[in-house]
């Protein structure tokens, strides 16, 4: 792989990470148009990398939050921080579940079919249209809110499906506040990524070249960095834009990569 085109994926990846516009969907779309022809292990590698940064990314912008969650747990009793533990760990069974038995399957996704891309974006635009109009969206997430939550974010392991889009969509229709909302969409995929990069590494899943390195390091960098951007730009832009900008963005390049996959 070109190092420009780890670092054009890269930005995209820490972009998309947050905003409600699918980034796997986005980086097979990437790769498609930069003629990246990895196998899909080695371009589920490169993908494992970037979310990797975005998660790291995560951790820094949310990093009081996290401090005081953690110090909270160490209490040791059964106060809101945590109950917040509980329900990340809660969100994640789903997830988990779809990781374990449909592994294969799923990464089978990720060799560059742009047709199911673009049409899943325009499922998360559709999400993104009916939770723009949700009401009374001022609820904290419970319990059963947060499974709830952990089964779109499984359902968004498919490209094109964005996660925070799904997960934050899903939360403001239960009727949650878009920013606690959002808070929980980006902390609950932290541990799910550490918990698949370990997995991945233990069991020799993943396809390393090592003439691969300085690509997959500039790509990690251009993804912390646009990540950190990102996410702390969409904490404010959710509160105050609606979603249905993002789902008219997801219509348009949903349609464009759908006329692509038909004319190739």
């Amino acid at each position: 792989m070109e190092i420009i085109d780890a670092i054009i994926l890269g930005i995209i990846q820490g972009l998309t990470e947050f905003l409600p516009v699918s980034s796997s969907g986005h980086l097979e779309l990437g790769k498609a148009i930069l003629g990246d022809n990895s196998i899909p292990e080695e371009s589920l590698m490169f993908t494992v990398v970037l979310h990797f940064a975005t998660a790291l990314s995560t951790m820094v912008v949310f990093r009081k939050d996290i401090l005081e969650i953690l110090k909270g747990v160490f209490a040791f009793k059964w106060n809101e921080d945590l109950q917040f533990i509980s329900k990340i760990a809660l969100s994640m069974i789903p997830a988990v579940i779809v990781g374990l038995f449909f592994e294969e399957q799923l990464e089978q996704l990720f060799g560059g079919n742009i047709l199911l891309v673009g049409c899943m974006l325009i499922v998360t635009a559709i999400l993104l249209f009916l939770a723009d109009k949700a009401k009374d969206t001022n609820k904290p997430v419970s319990f059963k809110n947060a499974f709830i939550i952990g089964v779109s974010q499984a359902i968004a392991m498919i490209p094109g499906i964005s996660r925070s889009g799904a997960t934050i969509s899903t939360s403001v229709l239960l009727g949650n506040d878009k920013t606690k909302a959002a808070r929980f969409s980006f902390l609950m995929v932290v541990p799910l990524i550490f918990g698949k990069i370990a997995k991945d590494i233990a069991s020799g899943d993943l396809t390393y070249d090592s003439s691969n390195f300085t690509a997959l390091s500039i790509g990690f960098i251009a993804a912390f960095v646009a990540g950190l951007f990102a996410c702390t730009w969409m904490i404010t832009l959710v509160k105050k834009s609606k979603l249905s900008y993002f789902a008219i963005y997801c219509v348009i390049v949903g349609v464009i990569a759908i006329i692509f996959s038909l004319l190739n």
